[in-house]
């Protein structure tokens, strides 16, 4: 996937239904990708590069584009891509995982099992067993990657806010969060809205 010549929102919304992939010292974890927000840096009041602020903690934010930028919020591990050259940054949260292998020892790593296993952006990093230490480590280099050509497509995208951002000015309400939409594994879904998973996706 191309993470230096296309917008971030572009990459936000390509970034849908591409399966993503986990080793630890034990087993595989895959899912596909059904939620995402962008980032899209200095002018972006939520973003963490707002105004250019650097400090080591968002070092890899500054990274060229495909670089992981994994940061702690509320005691939960969030997984972000960086998406532009270096010294620009920007970068697409992944905020929920549609689970594929590894499901019963996701429920293991969370005591939760069915929609509630992974929608979430701290939920699918605990479900993954994904460790802090992939900051600044490169995409498809080491143990996480994603696999563009054994994915899926969205029947429908569906931008909205994006979620805990408040007081923000005009950045808190920009439909900025991208998701597939009813699938069950979105983050904050109504019952009412879900659909079947197979059904959100183009046969």
């Amino acid at each position: 996937m191309d993470f230096l010549h296309r917008d971030t929102v572009t990459i936000a919304k390509d970034l849908l239904g591409v399966r993503i992939i986990y080793h630890d010292d034990n087993q595989l974890f895959t899912g596909y990708i059904v939620e995402t927000e962008a980032y899209v840096g200095t002018k972006d009041q939520a973003a963490h590069g707002y105004k250019g602020k650097r400090t080591p903690k968002v070092e890899s934010l500054y990274k060229n584009g495909g670089t992981i930028y994994a940061h702690v919020m509320h005691t939960h591990l969030l997984i972000n891509f960086v998406t532009q050259k270096d010294g620009v940054p920007e970068g697409v949260l992944i905020r929920a995982i549609e689970p594929e292998e590894g499901i019963e020892t996701m429920a293991r790593h969370r005591g939760k099992s069915g929609f509630e296993l992974t929608n979430g952006p701290g939920k699918w990093t605990k479900a993954f067993n994904i460790p802090r230490f992939l900051d600044g480590s490169k995409l498809n280099e080491g143990r996480l990657s994603i696999d563009t050509k054994n994915r899926k497509y969205p029947v429908q995208i569906e931008a909205s806010p994006r979620i805990g951002i408040p007081n923000k000015g005009e950045w808190t309400s920009k439909p900025l969060r991208y998701t597939v939409q009813g699938n069950p594994y979105v983050s904050r879904m109504k019952k009412s809205e879900m659909k079947n998973p197979d059904s959100t996706w183009r046969m």
